[in-house]
């Protein structure tokens, strides 16, 4: 039997910070060999949610500059959206206060939105202090996304760590936002 219910999630942030890996590991298992740059992608995969199993629409958008105009093309009917950034690229995370938060404030103002750093399988290789200093600390990122009021995250799609937890997290909010949708539609009798 189909699923009933279906949600739709977003992914953006920079260009190679992580997103197309992060949704193909999730949604077919298999990690990319090599980078090729996504135009628009999508994804589908069924998950497991307080006993019901939703269809998970996955849209990958693209990050470059080039795209702008055409992005919010894959807004419309958004039920969640995961905002990302790599801890590798400290740019990709100023990207999210400067240009991936306002454009979502100004297409999906009431969609429920997570913050997630990607990659973090680099920044676990690294052995010396010296060389984590070029990573984007936790702490860091922790702090933006309450800047923004969203909830933080961190995974690695290469090793798998805390992918589960990303996705669970979204389908929760997505639930969670369809719920509070229904009863705003509700009619109140005075």
């Amino acid at each position: 039997m189909p699923p009933e219910i279906r949600k739709k999630l977003v992914v953006v942030g920079d260009g190679a910070c992580g997103k197309t890996c992060m949704l193909m590991v999730h949604s077919k298992n298999e990690f990319p060999k090599k980078y090729v740059p996504t135009v628009f992608e999508n994804y589908t995969t069924v998950v497991n949610y307080s006993n019901q199993q939703i269809e998970l629409s996955l849209w990958d958008t693209a990050g470059q500059e080039d795209y702008d105009r055409l992005r919010p093309l894959s807004y419309p009917e958004s039920d969640i959206v995961l905002m990302c950034f790599a801890v590798d690229t400290h740019s990709s995370l100023d990207n999210l206060t400067e240009k991936w938060h306002p454009e979502l404030a100004h297409f999906l103002p009431d969609t429920p939105k997570i913050v997630v750093g990607l990659k973090t399988d680099l920044r676990d290789e690294t052995i010396t202090a010296e060389g984590k200093e070029r990573f984007v600390p936790t702490e860091r990122g922790q702090a933006v996304a309450a800047a923004l009021h969203c909830k933080y995250f961190e995974c690695s799609a290469k090793t798998g760590k805390g992918l589960p937890e990303v996705f669970h997290a979204a389908v929760k909010a997505a639930m969670q936002s369809r719920f509070s949708k229904m009863r705003k539609r509700a009619c109140s009798v005075l």
